[in-house]
């Protein structure tokens, strides 16, 4: 059975996101060791799993990515990675290599997981991982904490109905300053 890896930028105060969405704050530095993980992330991962608003803004970004950038490697690689958008409101997808999930959340998870191929790595946005979250979806966790504090913003835990106990697996300090806690579901 595949699992399912959430990578996700979070503050030290438990923030993914200011209030109007903005991600100002996250440390994009040239920090080598998390970007090795971020690649071997998605390597092991053959689906890219965002919720509609997220893919409004992530699409764009990497399909308009610049060839000469150091990170355009990894830009293609976002683009080639079949990603699927689940959305409420969307009848057809945009962007390439997309398709909609527009079922019942819980059902749509199960059958992804019960395909054959390589992990699955979720990115966002804030809504779509707090479901997936709460309905104990998620197998293993990747939270690059950011250290700034912001006050207020979009949090991914308010949803929970239920304590969830997660396995510390490692920490991976990164020089510029961001620390990545992975844990795993204890399920």
């Amino acid at each position: 059975m595949r699992k399912l890896k959430l990578q996700m930028q979070i503050t030290v105060d438990g923030y993914v996101a200011g209030v109007n969405g903005d991600e100002d704050w996250v440390i994009r530095s040239g920090d080598e060791k998390l970007w090795q993980l971020i690649n071997e992330l998605a390597d092991t991962s053959d689906t890219l799993l965002i919720g509609r608003k997220m893919a409004e803004k992530f699409l764009p970004h990497f399909e308009g990515h610049d060839p000469d950038s150091p990170k355009s490697a990894f830009a293609q690689k976002m683009v080639d990675i079949p990603k699927i958008i689940f959305t409420r409101t969307l009848d057809q997808p945009f962007g390439k290599n997309t398709s909609l999930a527009k079922g019942d959340l819980a059902e749509e998870i199960a059958k992804l997981k019960n395909q054959e191929g390589k992990d699955i790595l979720v990115y966002g946005g804030a809504r779509f991982v707090s479901e997936l979250i709460a309905g104990g979806h998620i197998d293993e966790f990747y939270f690059f904490v950011n250290p700034v504090l912001i006050n207020k913003g979009m949090r991914i835990f308010d949803l929970l109905d239920k304590r969830q106990t997660l396995f510390p697996v490692g920490v991976i300090a990164g020089q510029s300053g961001v620390t990545v806690l992975h844990y795993r579901l204890n399920s």
